[in-house]
């Protein structure tokens, strides 16, 4: 039965790479996103080997049984071709690409993956990621030593454990079948998309009901807004025809679209291999996993770097605190070379210090207190006083202070005494006449001497 439904395909070479390495295809059956890898050369050339292998299938399968069985011999026989062209040119050698692909049977739709680029299911308003991605930090994210949200930025994001290569001439696909429903939408991408969209803004996308075409395209832009550092493909499809496709030719975009006839043009450049340290001969089969021992090797070295990086925060900020430290000594002390006269109550106080705050801290202390009252003050110095004096040292502040005591002094020097208390002076009183003076002489009232 041919699948009922609509789909749309895009790509685009990002805002970093020089050139598309991805490759997608929407067909009537078939629909799959292959990312490349392998330098300038070897990715495209990758990636498109894959997709030609693919679109053979792009048929009415009788049974999901078959369309697996075909999927996975596809996967072979595309790793043979890849290893043959590496061959052919060495220069291509640790070409390589990752396969995202699904085959629509009846009501089911049977996928086939191996590599990071993904497939999602938008169903009932909520996304789900369906496949796994192969790589170094996914195993960390599956062994509890990393967070999901910890492998997005990991150094180590991009190292991909499976993948088509000329490494491997026996793939490993994870193969499994899924049943689909009417108003189902697939979502094929390559990491270009999904390592700089999160899950929240695609699903926002899946939610504005748009057909494929322009939810692809909106789901490019935000690509592209995010930098883009990374080819970007998208493969669309819904199920149950909701969007009708406008022609039932296969859409093929990214590196694939453009077959120049000779898979691999003999001006290639050399590059170099992409994952492993050490080369496997062609024909060993394998499934492109570093061995345990260099698996060990790269977690010791991560937790290595998580030391030094903890070490370099801890020595960064025992510097921070010790040069704080030291900066607050420095200011502490500079602050007890400070002083001003105020008010301390009644009294008027030599401080020292500076007349500031830092939380409940005071940087000022009481000295000495002068023992000179405000009230005694005359009202201009005392208003001073209040507002505080500052000294230029100790030396100053004590002439403030004497300043102050002189205006004191006057102050009270200027308050009335009380009256002081006078005897009555007697007055002169005269002898009697007829009474002999001693002296023969008689002194009268009007001070006259009478001899």
């Amino acid at each position: 039965m041919v699948f009922e439904g609509s789909a749309s395909a895009i790509s685009h070479t990002g805002k970093v790479r020089s050139n598309n390495q991805d490759s997608g295809y929407a067909g009537a059956n078939l629909f799959a996103v292959a990312d490349g890898m392998g330098g300038h050369a070897g990715g495209d050339v990758a990636s498109t080997i894959a997709i030609q292998h693919l679109e053979r299938l792009d048929q009415a399968f009788s049974s999901t049984d078959d369309a697996q069985a075909s999927l996975q011999a596809a996967a072979t026989s595309a790793a043979g071709d890849l290893i043959r062209a590496a061959k052919e040119q060495p220069e291509l050698a640790g070409l390589g690409t990752t396969v995202s692909a699904i085959i629509m049977v009846d009501d089911h739709a049977v996928i086939g993956h191996i590599g990071d680029s993904r497939i999602y299911l938008y169903r009932d308003d909520e996304l789900t990621q369906i496949t796994a991605d192969h790589t170094f930090v996914q195993r960390l994210v599956d062994s509890g030593r990393i967070t999901p949200e910890e492998a997005r930025y990991h150094p180590r994001r991009s190292v991909l454990m499976r993948v088509l290569s000329d490494m491997d001439n026996d793939p490993e696909l994870d193969m499994f079948v899924m049943p689909t429903l009417p108003g189902d939408r697939w979502l094929l991408c390559s990491d270009g998309l999904s390592g700089v969209v999160d899950e929240a803004h695609i699903l926002k996308a899946m939610r504005l009901g748009l057909p494929p075409g322009r939810t692809a395209d909106n789901l490019l832009k935000q690509a592209l807004d995010g930098g883009a550092p990374d080819n970007v493909t998208i493969v669309l499809v819904d199920v149950g025809g909701q969007h009708p496709l406008s022609s039932g030719t296969p859409t093929i975009v990214g590196a694939a679209s453009t077959p120049s006839g000779v898979l691999i043009p003999p001006e290639r450049a050399p590059r170099t291999s992409w994952l492993h340290p050490v080369r496997q001969a062609a024909n060993e089969p394998s499934h492109f996993e570093p061995a345990a021992d260099y698996l060990e090797e790269l977690i010791e070295e991560d937790r290595r770097r998580a030391r030094r990086r903890r070490i370099g925060w801890i020595a960064a900020l025992v510097v921070f605190v010790l040069s704080l430290t030291g900066a607050g000594i420095l200011a502490y002390n500079w602050t007890q070379t400070r002083y001003f006269v105020g008010a301390d109550e009644d009294s008027v106080v030599i401080f020292q210090g500076v007349q500031q705050n830092i939380g409940p801290i005071s940087l000022s202390a009481e000295l000495e207190d002068t023992g000179i009252l405000l009230a005694n003050l005359p009202a201009y110095q005392r208003a001073t006083v209040e507002r505080t004096i500052t000294a230029r040292s100790l030396s100053d502040a004590m002439a403030i202070v004497e300043r102050l005591r002189a205006g004191e002094e006057a102050v009270v020097g200027q308050t009335p005494s009380p009256a002081p208390t006078t005897s009555p002076v007697p007055l002169p009183t005269e002898t009697p006449n007829g009474s002999p003076a001693e002296s023969g002489t008689t002194t009268t009232n009007d001070g006259e001497v009478i001899g």
